[in-house]
């Protein structure tokens, strides 16, 4: 059975369940996550037998920001992008326990404390909040130059929306509108945003997939 007709069958399963349409993201998402295994997996069992494997495609779990305020960070990406809170705000300090031994690994002795909070987006990736003792925030974090992230990037069609609620709640616009990638073409746009707290957050009207397999810069 192809995939056009499991998305037929399954989708008629949803809706017989009260489902319906809300359930296709998840749904396609999941038939997409199959297929690129079993595509991985021919490739391993492939490639293989000529001693060179396909690697395969991990997803991602979570990205850890910091920001100045954990409640109002957690309020703002709650509240402005709809991120769902899975476990509030919740103190760590350095001690003997298995939390505070493994922050000390990473960290290093004399970290002391931080505060953390665990979001989730609308696509199950995860989202660390952390707010550390003592905390640096310069006015001007954007160091673009220098090795590391430097920006994150959502999914939204009402990218103008968007943009709006993040400046409504104290952020700012990086750019004076949106960009389009195929002007009079594609409806394919993003702008680059700052947070509240000066991380950068860009916005995409469409899935990467979609903006890039085409080639987004002629």
């Amino acid at each position: 059975m192809n995939k056009k007709e499991l998305n037929r069958r399954d989708f008629m399963k949803l809706s017989a369940a009260g489902l319906g349409a809300a359930a296709l993201p998840m749904l396609f998402t999941s038939l997409n996550a199959n297929a690129n295994l079993q595509a991985a997996d021919k490739g391993e069992q492939a490639n293989g037998l000529a001693g060179s494997p396909m690697p395969y495609p991990r997803t991602f779990s979570h990205i850890g920001v910091s920001v100045p305020s954990l409640e109002k960070a957690v309020k703002f990406y709650t509240e402005v992008l709809g991120w769902y809170l899975i476990m509030k705000p919740t103190q760590i300090t350095e001690d003997k326990s298995p939390i505070g031994e493994m922050c000390t690994d990473v960290f290093g002795a004399g970290w002391g404390s931080f505060k953390i909070a665990h979001l989730s987006t609308g696509d199950r990736v995860g989202v660390e909040l952390f707010e550390f003792k003592n905390q640096q925030n310069p006015k001007n974090n954007f160091e673009y130059w220098k090795t590391g992230i430097f920006h994150l990037c959502v999914q939204d069609p009402d990218v103008e929306g968007l943009a709006d609620k993040i400046v409504a709640a104290g952020g700012k616009k990086r750019m004076k509108a949106p960009r389009y990638y195929y002007p009079g073409e594609k409806p394919y746009r993003m702008i680059y945003m700052e947070d509240p707290f000066g991380n950068i957050l860009e916005i995409y009207s469409h899935s990467y997939e979609l903006i890039y397999s085409s080639g987004a810069y002629g």
